[in-house]
Protein backbone atom coordinates (compact mmCIF):
# COMPACT_ATOMS: atom_id res chain seq x y z
CA UNK A 1 0.00 0.00 0.00
CA UNK A 2 1.32 3.68 -1.02
CA UNK A 3 2.11 5.49 2.47
CA UNK A 4 -0.18 7.75 3.07
CA UNK A 5 -2.67 7.23 0.01
CA UNK A 6 -5.60 7.04 2.15
CA UNK A 7 -5.60 9.85 4.30
CA UNK A 8 -7.33 12.28 2.08
CA UNK A 9 -10.65 10.17 1.32
CA UNK A 10 -12.21 10.41 5.14
CA UNK A 11 -13.48 13.21 6.12
CA UNK A 12 -14.48 13.60 9.92
CA UNK A 13 -18.19 15.07 10.95
CA UNK A 14 -19.51 16.48 13.71
CA UNK A 15 -22.57 14.30 14.54
CA UNK A 16 -25.45 16.24 15.57
CA UNK A 17 -26.54 13.21 17.99
CA UNK A 18 -25.03 13.86 21.86
CA UNK A 19 -24.16 10.87 23.69
CA UNK A 20 -23.79 12.79 27.09
CA UNK A 21 -22.60 16.24 27.48
CA UNK A 22 -20.22 16.21 24.52
CA UNK A 23 -20.75 15.72 20.99
CA UNK A 24 -19.17 12.53 19.24
CA UNK A 25 -16.79 13.11 16.38
CA UNK A 26 -17.14 10.21 14.07
CA UNK A 27 -14.97 9.43 11.19
CA UNK A 28 -17.58 9.94 7.49
CA UNK A 29 -17.15 8.37 4.51
CA UNK A 30 -18.89 7.88 0.96
CA UNK A 31 -22.01 9.59 3.53
CA UNK A 32 -22.13 7.00 5.74
CA UNK A 33 -20.65 7.18 9.38
CA UNK A 34 -18.41 5.16 11.81
CA UNK A 35 -16.68 4.94 15.10
CA UNK A 36 -12.99 4.57 14.02
CA UNK A 37 -10.61 3.67 11.89
CA UNK A 38 -8.64 0.49 12.23
CA UNK A 39 -5.14 -0.24 10.88
CA UNK A 40 -3.53 -3.98 10.96
CA UNK A 41 -0.22 -3.13 10.43
CA UNK A 42 2.58 -6.11 9.99
CA UNK A 43 6.08 -4.93 9.95
CA UNK A 44 8.83 -7.27 8.73
CA UNK A 45 12.62 -6.76 8.85
CA UNK A 46 12.51 -3.92 11.00
CA UNK A 47 15.33 -2.57 13.77
CA UNK A 48 15.05 -2.12 16.84
CA UNK A 49 12.06 -4.63 17.39
CA UNK A 50 13.63 -5.60 20.67
CA UNK A 51 14.52 -2.03 21.92
CA UNK A 52 11.93 -0.24 24.84
CA UNK A 53 13.23 2.90 24.34
CA UNK A 54 12.60 3.30 20.72
CA UNK A 55 8.97 1.45 21.04
CA UNK A 56 8.05 3.94 23.68
CA UNK A 57 9.05 7.28 21.64
CA UNK A 58 7.20 5.36 18.78
CA UNK A 59 4.35 5.20 20.63
CA UNK A 60 4.70 8.74 21.70
CA UNK A 61 5.24 10.72 18.52
CA UNK A 62 2.59 8.62 16.64
CA UNK A 63 -0.12 9.83 19.11
CA UNK A 64 1.22 13.23 18.21
CA UNK A 65 1.78 13.19 14.52
CA UNK A 66 -1.58 11.42 13.99
CA UNK A 67 -3.22 14.76 16.45
CA UNK A 68 -4.46 12.04 18.93
CA UNK A 69 -4.19 12.85 22.89
CA UNK A 70 -2.40 10.56 24.90
CA UNK A 71 -3.68 8.83 27.69
CA UNK A 72 -1.34 6.19 29.35
CA UNK A 73 1.39 4.05 27.85
CA UNK A 74 2.46 0.30 29.12
CA UNK A 75 5.42 -1.77 27.83
CA UNK A 76 6.22 -5.30 28.87
CA UNK A 77 9.65 -7.06 27.67
CA UNK A 78 9.95 -10.09 27.57
CA UNK A 79 13.20 -11.24 28.56
CA UNK A 80 13.37 -14.65 27.56
CA UNK A 81 13.00 -14.01 23.59
CA UNK A 82 13.36 -9.71 23.55
CA UNK A 83 10.01 -9.34 22.29
CA UNK A 84 7.66 -6.17 23.27
CA UNK A 85 4.32 -5.96 24.11
CA UNK A 86 3.21 -2.22 23.97
CA UNK A 87 -0.16 -0.12 24.45
CA UNK A 88 -0.54 3.29 23.71
CA UNK A 89 -4.07 4.21 25.55
CA UNK A 90 -5.26 7.28 23.61
CA UNK A 91 -8.28 9.47 24.15
CA UNK A 92 -9.66 8.25 20.70
CA UNK A 93 -8.56 4.72 20.94
CA UNK A 94 -5.05 3.02 21.16
CA UNK A 95 -2.06 2.57 19.35
CA UNK A 96 -0.86 -1.13 20.26
CA UNK A 97 2.17 -2.91 18.95
CA UNK A 98 3.22 -7.05 19.57
CA UNK A 99 7.11 -7.64 18.83
CA UNK A 100 8.42 -10.61 17.77
CA UNK A 101 12.55 -10.00 16.74
CA UNK A 102 13.07 -13.88 17.09
CA UNK A 103 11.30 -14.01 13.94
CA UNK A 104 11.30 -10.21 12.22
CA UNK A 105 8.31 -9.25 12.71
CA UNK A 106 5.91 -6.77 14.41
CA UNK A 107 2.16 -6.79 14.87
CA UNK A 108 0.96 -3.35 15.05
CA UNK A 109 -3.00 -1.75 15.29
CA UNK A 110 -4.09 1.79 15.60
CA UNK A 111 -7.41 2.77 16.01
CA UNK A 112 -8.85 6.09 15.95
CA UNK A 113 -11.66 8.18 16.33
CA UNK A 114 -12.09 12.10 15.37
CA UNK A 115 -10.13 13.90 14.54
CA UNK A 116 -6.99 12.40 13.95
CA UNK A 117 -5.15 10.34 11.01
CA UNK A 118 -3.88 6.83 11.85
CA UNK A 119 -2.03 6.61 8.51
CA UNK A 120 0.31 9.36 9.95
CA UNK A 121 1.28 6.22 12.47
CA UNK A 122 1.78 3.99 9.53
CA UNK A 123 4.09 6.71 8.13
CA UNK A 124 6.45 7.01 11.32
CA UNK A 125 6.51 3.11 11.67
CA UNK A 126 8.15 3.31 7.79
CA UNK A 127 10.46 5.97 8.79
CA UNK A 128 11.21 4.76 12.75
CA UNK A 129 11.80 0.69 11.59
CA UNK A 130 13.08 1.12 8.43
CA UNK A 131 11.05 -2.22 7.70
CA UNK A 132 11.83 -4.14 4.67
CA UNK A 133 8.02 -4.86 4.48
CA UNK A 134 5.40 -3.11 5.55
CA UNK A 135 1.67 -3.97 5.10
CA UNK A 136 -1.52 -2.53 5.84
CA UNK A 137 -4.85 -3.72 6.51
CA UNK A 138 -7.09 -0.59 5.99
CA UNK A 139 -10.62 -1.10 8.07
CA UNK A 140 -13.59 1.04 9.09
CA UNK A 141 -15.48 0.00 12.46
CA UNK A 142 -18.57 0.28 13.68
CA UNK A 143 -21.06 1.28 10.84
CA UNK A 144 -23.28 4.20 12.90
CA UNK A 145 -25.39 5.21 9.99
Amino acid sequence: MEKGSLSRVFEVAADEAKCSESRDYLIRHRGAYYAGRHLLIDIWGGKNLSNAGAIDTVLRRGAEEAGATLLHIHLHEFSKNGGISGVAVLAESHISIHTWPEWDYAAVDVFMCGETDPMRVADLLRREFSPSRLEISDNLRGHIR
